[in-house]
């Protein structure tokens, strides 16, 4: 379009938020566009910012929501019109044209102050089974993008998009096997699993993962990236084992994916998007106390799609792990028939459908 907008994007709290804003954010700046992204005071955010220098940031304090009827809801609500009030501010300072949240409670001060500012305003929902506070958020906003066609139900009303959600570039544009291998101290003629946690709840996941890698054959070699709390403790379990790699963190995460053979993960959609667009089989075992069982609902999409095993953490342990990677990774025709049903789930321009759509909006008022 020729029109040039200015587009604030809300995106801070956790990765599954922030990596799909920025590529969001990258994809309009390749069009044409003015971005500056709203994020939190976490760790997480100023780390991963730090990464995109090119890129404008700009902090709110994180609200988040308590129980309905805790005590805590007069002070939660004193801060959320605060926040309401300082976005508005951003708002009018930016003299943004449209607001868009990647979705979790920290999306609905800035939607809202948009919509209140008579704003284009969207938010994008990743799960398959929408979080409470997007669908609040969705009252107020212009169109609703879904990362996948089963959460449309949960937006009765709304006019929703399936976009898919959008990748950092780099995840597309993943080194070859060698180099991959050769950045992690990993055989790159080794078949390799893949473990990642996610952002919370790794803790169990770690030990069995740990405990199945030492009833493994020699010739499969592990990846394990444990998170940076459990990084020790881990690493204590895998002891001296030449075929178990542990990372407490891992920002090579396209070489992870190069590298691999087989992705043992919890079922986040911002993890699951990434490993349809790497085109690999996977063990999904889905955090038991994630929001509304989401993780269980993102799951069974691509298990229903053939492109992953589903099991619940209650009903696994280190021998069953063990028996089910290699059900995988022993039968080739299995494995490539489930990376095939995993890249048939990617939508790999997420990002530029994202931005199609807030264009079309000014396009078709």
């Amino acid at each position: 379009m020729s029109q040039s907008l200015k587009v604030l994007i809300a995106c801070g709290g956790t990765g599954g938020h922030l990596f799909p804003g920025i590529a969001v954010a990258e994809a309009m700046r390749a069009r044409g566009h003015e971005v500056r992204l709203l994020i939190s005071e976490k760790k997480v955010d100023a780390e991963a910012s730090a990464k995109y220098p090119h890129l404008s940031f700009e902090t709110v304090p994180a609200v988040a929501k308590p129980a309905t009827f805790s005590l805590r809801m007069l002070p939660f609500l004193w801060k959320l019109w605060g926040s309401i009030r300082r976005c508005r501010g951003i708002l009018r300072g930016f003299g943004a044209d449209a607001v868009l949240g990647m979705g979790g409670f920290t999306s609905l001060p800035p939607v809202y102050a948009g919509h209140k500012l008579g704003l284009k305003t969207f938010v994008h929902d990743s799960n398959a089974r929408p979080g409470r506070a997007n669908v609040l958020t969705s009252r107020f906003c212009t169109q609703v993008f879904l990362g996948l066609d089963a959460a449309k139900s949960f937006f009765g009303g709304r006019t929703t998009v399936l976009t898919g959600t959008p990748v950092r570039p780099e995840i597309k544009l993943r080194p070859t096997r060698e180099e991959a291998a050769a950045r992690f101290g990993l055989d790159p003629q080794k078949t390799t699993i893949l473990v990642t946690g996610g952002s919370q709840g790794a803790r169990r996941l770690n030990e069995l993962c740990a405990g199945a890698v030492s009833k493994l054959p020699d010739g499969i070699q592990v990846l394990h990236i444990a998170g940076a709390l459990d990084f020790d403790r881990v690493s204590q379990i895998a002891g001296a084992r030449d075929n178990h790699r542990v990372l407490g963190f891992c920002d090579q995460m396209p070489a992870a994916y190069a590298v691999a053979d087989l992705i043992i993960s919890r079922s986040g959609a911002s993890s699951l998007t990434e490993v349809s667009i790497a085109g690999l089989p996977s063990i999904l075992v889905p955090f038991p106390y994630a929001a509304d069982n989401h993780q269980t609902r993102n799951a069974e999409v691509f298990e229903r799609a053939g492109a992953a095993k589903l099991v619940q953490e209650r009903d696994l342990d280190e021998g069953k792990l063990a028996a089910l990677a290699l059900s995988i990774l022993n039968d080739p025709a299995t494995s490539e028939r489930m990376a095939a049903a995993a890249r048939s789930l990617a939508i790999p321009d997420a990002a530029e459908r994202v931005c199609a759509a807030i264009e079309a909006t000014f396009s078709n008022p």
